[in-house]
């Protein structure tokens, strides 16, 4: 690795998420490194001034100013270049118009105190060669933090999830299409074609929202879920623990989503 003064050390990889594209690395032979400072993701407001900084087009050192743009924005990062969809890797994002270029993934989004509030992850672009138009998005700190403890502690990182199988509903929300034995949705009272449309009174609009909304949390949180059973009639409201799941279980996961 290269820092900014010049100077280089070999790298060792304790370990790499591919859900969230998150790896840690130690520089060996370095104890003269002074830390980034983490502030606190769920402090940030829309209209906040935020920092970008990276190497984009390999221009090392680059920094852009902006906003915050809007906060828990369900954005998916797996699109591959066929578009097809990798819904394991859906964060709950920061937005920013911040100039966010290929290069800056990776990089921290800083607050005015100098704090890092997220990790720059993806831009929205008109085609794959495109630039920065103002939307671009970064992995909330606070997301960040627990995935980074786990790769240190144990080379890997799990994730919350309901453990079922979700696709689009008509009426709206995310559509239970199968149930994991004994999972958390199945041992919450949750049946296939049951439809869930709110999690912890916040609205939920497409099973990408959802698995946002889900990957927030932490395995074993308690989420009360609106669900309309079987898809019709009158919200109910069902209490899930939170089961958990590994890396390759996720990405298994994505190739099995449902779509309309």
């Amino acid at each position: 690795m290269r820092f900014n003064d010049g100077t280089s050390a070999e790298a060792e990889l304790l370990g790499a998420d591919p859900v969230s594209d998150i790896a840690v690395l130690k520089a060996q032979g370095r104890n003269d490194l002074t830390p980034a400072t983490l502030g606190d993701s769920d402090q940030v407001g829309v209209g906040g001034d935020v920092v970008a900084i990276g190497s984009p087009l390999g221009l090392s050192g680059t920094v852009t100013t902006g906003v915050v743009s809007a906060l828990n924005r369900p954005v998916n990062t797996g699109a591959t270049e066929s578009g097809d969809s990798q819904t394991a890797t859906v964060i709950n994002a920061i937005q920013t118009d911040a100039a966010i270029n290929p290069g800056n993934s990776g990089g921290p989004l800083v607050n005015m105190s100098g704090e890092v509030i997220g990790v720059n992850t993806a831009i929205a672009g008109l085609s794959q060669e495109s630039g920065s138009v103002g939307l671009g998005f970064a992995i909330p700190i606070n997301q960040v933090r627990p995935i980074t403890e786990q790769l240190i502690e144990t080379g890997s990182a799990s994730y919350p999830a309901i453990q079922a199988t979700i696709a689009p509903s008509p009426v709206g929300g995310a559509q239970i299409m199968d149930l994991t034995k004994d999972g958390a949705a199945e041992k919450a009272g949750l049946k296939v074609e049951d439809v869930v449309v709110s999690v912890n009174g916040e609205a939920v609009s497409s099973p990408d929202q959802l698995i946002a909304q889900i990957r927030a949390l932490r395995p074993g949180d308690e989420v009360t879920l609106g669900v309309l059973p079987g898809g019709s009639g009158s919200e109910q409201e069902v209490t899930v623990t939170l089961g958990e799941q590994s890396a390759a279980a996720a990405e298994e996961e994505a190739s099995e989503i449902e779509e309309d």
